[in-house]
C-alpha cells in the first residue's frame, strides 16, 4: 500500500481504545495502560481520486 517501507510500518499499527497508544500490530495488551483485548488497528487515510 505505502510506497516504502517506514510509511508500512507507521501506517499498520495498533492503537489502545482506552488510552490512545501505540501498540504493535500483534499486541494483545496494551504496552501503557496494559488494558487487554483493546487493540484496533489504526485509520488509515483514504487517498483522492484523480478527477
Amino acid at each position: 500500500m505505502a510506497k516504502f517501507k517506514e510509511a508500512e510500518a507507521r501506517l499498520f499499527k495498533g492503537v489502545c481504545m482506552h488510552c490512545n497508544s501505540k501498540n504493535p500490530l500483534k499486541a494483545s495488551k496494551c504496552r501503557k495502560c496494559g488494558k487487554v483485548d483493546k487493540i484496533r488497528r489504526k485509520r488509515r487515510k483514504k487517498t483522492a481520486t484523480a478527477g
